[in-house]
């Protein structure tokens, strides 16, 4: 085997087609682009969703719900995980900053403590969030603590 003996692999290489080059080459006239329509003229791009004039997807199906602008959206922390954390790190006082440092949320993130766990919550803490359920406030407030709202 020597250099100038190398050929590519039977069938691996082939010419393109030089499109629009006259009707000797078999692809001159409508050069595959069919007769006439959109896609036969020059500067044609499909919209996504198009479907050929077929009534799309996205407006054949029902539109239904509400999207509120106005939601506040609140990560719910429970009584359970507020006295874990006391009693991991020798807290009195559980805020957002200690919620921060211990990697449950980000700085941006409204809080809101929720109730699970309020039947063996006895920890006598200062709880800071942006909101609390009622029973959440209760317990708190019958363990000897106290509920600031931020």
């Amino acid at each position: 085997m020597k250099l100038h003996t190398l050929k590519p692999a039977a069938g691996s290489t082939f010419s393109r087609k030089r499109i629009g080059r006259g009707p000797g080459s078999g692809l001159g006239g409508t050069s595959t682009r069919g007769h006439k329509g959109a896609k036969a003229r020059s500067g044609y791009s499909k919209k996504i969703g198009f479907e050929g004039g077929q009534m799309p997807l996205q407006r054949r199906l029902p539109k239904f719900g509400f999207k509120n602008i106005n939601r506040v959206e609140y990560k719910g922390i429970n009584l359970v995980f507020i006295q874990a954390l006391a009693e991991a790190k020798n807290l009195e006082k559980v805020g957002v900053a200690e919620l921060v440092d211990a990697g449950i949320i980000n700085g941006k993130t409204l809080v809101k403590v929720l109730g699970k766990g309020k039947e063996e919550f006895n920890a006598k803490l200062t709880v800071e969030a942006h909101a609390f359920s009622a029973s959440a406030l209760a317990a708190i407030e019958a363990a000897g603590g106290t509920a600031t709202k931020l």
